[in-house]
């Protein structure tokens, strides 16, 4: 679905990625790993187009997406949770999801202007706070509404970075719980940034780690061993 080769990215007169290989399959959940300062994050936002490329090619679904934007992207299927969320403080609950609408009535053959039931059936909370502004919420709160946003795009990929950062426990349970139902009933493709141990092997399939900007470790979530997080991502 979505595959990267030799990608080399600069930021700031810095290489921030140097050769990087990644191949994601169809139906996956692929945990991003490593220890901080390693270009997580910059990879996730070179391949939402945020970031531009220094050399190599990223493609989903064989068409190359190094010229398109970031908006171009999300209308090819991709829906992206960055970190911190992100979301409009001043506009409401309604209007932050109301704001990937023209993305999916551009996808979709039945134009609507509601925002789709399912958002609410996976984070009831938001249509309890439909009216409320989103500064206003928790952050736990925010980060549903963030992920809700994301995926009012219907995506065929979604991408979160660190979506636990700062969030209380049972909020952590439900996006996780969320993550495995679309995956299993919609065969939605994730890729997420994380590095809550426990959450990665609850929720991920496979793993990828990263140190100095490649990729050097690949496998199913079930080989993720101690030797691997001693290596690449004890402190």
């Amino acid at each position: 679905m979505i595959s990267i080769k030799n990608l080399d990215q600069l930021y700031g007169g810095t290489q921030i990625l140097w050769g990087l290989d990644l191949d994601i399959e169809p139906g996956s959940i692929t945990c991003i790993m490593g220890r901080n300062g390693v270009g997580k994050t910059t990879l996730l936002k070179t391949i939402m187009g945020l970031l531009p490329t220094s050399n190599g090619e990223i493609t989903m679904n064989g068409v190359t997406l190094n010229k398109q934007s970031a908006e171009k992207r999300a209308y090819s299927g991709i829906g992206y949770v960055p970190q911190g969320r992100d979301i409009f403080p001043m506009l409401t609950v309604e209007e932050n999801l109301r704001i990937g609408l023209p993305v999916l009535n551009k996808k979709s053959k039945n134009k609507t202007n509601d925002i789709p039931e399912k958002i609410f059936e996976l984070f009831p909370v938001l249509k309890d706070m439909l009216h409320r502004r989103g500064g206003d919420l928790s952050g736990g709160q925010q980060q549903q509404l963030a992920i809700g946003r994301a995926l009012v795009l219907d995506p065929s990929v979604l991408i979160l970075d660190e979506p636990n950062e700062g969030i209380q426990p049972n909020i952590v349970k439900q996006i996780g719980d969320v993550i495995l139902k679309l995956n299993a009933e919609e065969g939605l493709t994730v890729i997420l940034i994380e590095q809550k141990l426990g959450f990665a092997r609850r929720v991920g399939k496979e793993f990828r780690l990263m140190e100095k900007g490649r990729i050097v470790a690949a496998d199913r979530m079930d080989k993720l061993n101690d030797n691997l997080i001693k290596q690449y991502l004890a402190v």
